[in-house]
């Protein structure tokens, strides 16, 4: 079975149009570049030539994985989930019993995941921990290899 990628909406379209700039745009740019380098002369000892063919391998690299990524695209659909319950788009303010500190962080597929803005995959522990659980339940989630932290679901949104 091919990988599968979960993304919110937001995040599908966020991949769009990076996908749709680096087609449109950044192509031509480096196109531009080896272009300009090959001006220079022999390419057998080009810098920028060399640097240029480097970017463009880079660029057609992205631009295929973001394909990939599309194509394999699976939109979360919040209508599906119950709305007190914790799944992947939805926004959780959780208590840590141990620390008395709260969190809120958004559960997102992997491919969106960005912990220092509190987005967290739903493959990490505390995302995989908190999935199906509602509002109001405190859960127990082993974080790291042996260290199990308790958590209470104070909001989903």
């Amino acid at each position: 079975m091919s990988e599968e990628y979960l993304l919110t909406k937001e995040g599908y379209e966020k991949l769009e149009a990076e996908h749709e700039d680096l087609v449109a745009n950044k192509r031509r740019e480096v196109a531009e570049k080896i272009k300009e380098a090959l001006s220079y002369g022999d390419i057998s000892e080009n810098a920028e030539y060399d640097a240029a063919k480097n970017e463009q391998a880079d660029l057609e690299e992205r631009i295929h994985k973001l394909e990939e990524m599309l194509r394999k695209a699976k939109i979360i659909d919040e209508s599906e989930v119950a709305s007190d319950t914790v799944s992947v788009g939805k926004t959780v303010k959780v208590k840590n019993m141990a620390l008395k500190e709260e969190a809120t962080y958004t559960i997102v597929g992997s491919t969106e995941a960005d912990p220092f803005e509190g987005r967290i995959s739903n493959e990490s522990a505390v995302g995989r921990g908190l999935i199906g659980h509602k509002l109001g339940q405190t859960v127990e989630i082993e974080v790291y290899e042996g260290e199990r932290v308790k958590f209470k679901i104070l909001e989903v949104k």
